[in-house]
């Protein structure tokens, strides 16, 4: 695409795109969910002209779900919904390979974050797609005079849920969103297997550091925290859970855990992990009370879940001793080491969710895209599940691409199932 042809951007090195358009294809190889609904929507074109506005990860796996919507005749613009997740390569080659408006810098500063939102607000999306809120909640507090144009959306993660239905409780959501992050689909396998990957990876390729034998401390036992505890357990890691909830705290624990009070686990992590989606899991008591070279990592969508205000003010230090670890030196000698700012470990220091998990996630997107453009006028202005023929069609097709063929009910069993005579 010459230059002349270029779709309006903002991106750091447009000749990165050719390793970009690689990384794409190569994801797309372990995609083959999406590639089914991909050629489907290149044929029947059900997106025809809709305007999508996407504030996503940009990565290798989430252009392959902007192609698809691209395939299916949506316009689509794309801006980074975290300034330390893009792939630069990846915005780069949807810009020069793809012809996709696409606003994000890996680095990017939090006005030039916002400034990014705002470019794609201005193409006047009808339909929004989110990890995390962000476009959401900026079109509603700066931009409502665009709201009457957008049909609906779509948000991804567990964060962006939670915001969402704060807004619809409090009556200020004024358009209808699916939840994807609801469908068994997508949390049982993306926040699981893929964050509990993902995470280990990061943390593994900012430090080096040996699992094996070390105390890991995850804080929050939802899907993402479960995937997490998991996987650092398969390294050999000793891991800890910390929970607010009780019948989380029971799971763990049953599950084979320790569970305890974050303030004592901190005592013996070796590393800690955030996955709360809240605000200020470690806080003063946890970062008082933690051993010399503690590591600290967050898997949450926000970088509040550590309180870095706090951290600050203890250290007498601060120095970045590799990429994404930064080093604080308190005031009695101890050091504890900071990786990727706060933010996503496991986007911001490696590659995110694999390609094969996110098929799922991203086939919901590209589904519940089209479902909102055949049913808005039926929608209103709350947060949507997934719809189970959606969830159950994901399934479906994934098992298929996968070789695996299951069981069918019988009409004997579908009458038995439905009847309510039969006893003992």
């Amino acid at each position: 695409m010459s230059s002349k042809t270029l779709p309006r951007h903002d991106v750091k090195d447009l000749s990165l795109a050719q390793h970009g358009r690689l990384r794409i294809e190569w994801a797309a190889t372990q995609m083959p969910v999406l590639r089914i609904i991909r050629e489907r929507f290149a044929r029947e074109r059900p997106l025809e002209g809709l305007r999508v506005g996407a504030c996503l990860h940009v990565t290798t796996e989430t252009a392959n779900l902007m192609l698809t919507l691209q395939a299916g005749g949506a316009e689509v613009a794309l801006c980074a919904s975290n300034p330390l997740s893009t792939q630069d390569d990846v915005a780069a080659a949807l810009v020069a390979e793809y012809g996709l408006s696409t606003f994000a810098m890996k680095g990017e500063a939090n006005e030039t974050y916002y400034r990014h939102i705002g470019e794609v607000l201005a193409t006047r999306p009808e339909v929004t797609l989110d990890d995390g809120a962000d476009l959401v909640s900026t079109l509603h507090r700066d931009a409502s005079g665009l709201i009457d144009a957008v049909i609906g959306g779509a948000e991804e993660t567990t964060t962006g849920v939670i915001r969402l239905r704060s807004m619809e409780q409090n009556g200020v959501l004024r358009y209808p969103i699916v939840a994807v992050n609801e469908a068994a689909t997508k949390h049982f396998f993306d926040n699981r297997y893929g964050t509990g990957q993902s995470t280990l990876d990061g943390i593994i390729r900012a430090t080096n550091l040996l699992l094996a034998g070390s105390t890991f401390v995850v804080a929050g036992y939802g899907w993402c925290g479960r995937g997490i505890a998991m996987r650092a357990r398969g390294l050999g890691a000793n891991v800890i859970v910390t929970e607010v909830d009780p019948v989380r705290a029971l799971e763990a624990l049953m599950d084979g855990y320790r569970v305890m009070p974050s303030a004592r686990a901190a005592a013996e992590a070796d590393v800690f992990v955030t996955a709360t989606g809240d605000l200020n899991v470690i806080d003063l008591p946890q970062l008082t009370a933690m051993k010399d070279g503690a590591i600290l990592a967050n898997s949450g969508h926000f970088n509040d879940e550590i309180n870095i205000p706090v951290l600050e003010s203890l250290a007498v230090e601060k120095r970045t001793v590799r990429d994404f670890v930064v080093e604080y030196r308190l005031a009695d000698g101890r050091r504890v080491y900071l990786l990727a700012d706060g933010r996503l470990v496991n986007l911001s220091a490696a590659e995110g969710h694999p390609a094969g998990v996110m098929d799922m996630s991203f086939a919901n997107q590209a589904l519940c895209v089209e479902y909102i453009r055949k049913n808005a006028h039926a929608l209103e202005p709350k947060v949507y599940v997934v719809p189970p023929e959606i969830d159950r069609e994901v399934a479906r097709l994934k098992l298929q691409a996968m070789g695996v063929e299951i069981d069918q009910l019988t009409d004997e069993q579908r009458k038995y199932l439905a009847s309510w005579e039969s006893g003992t």
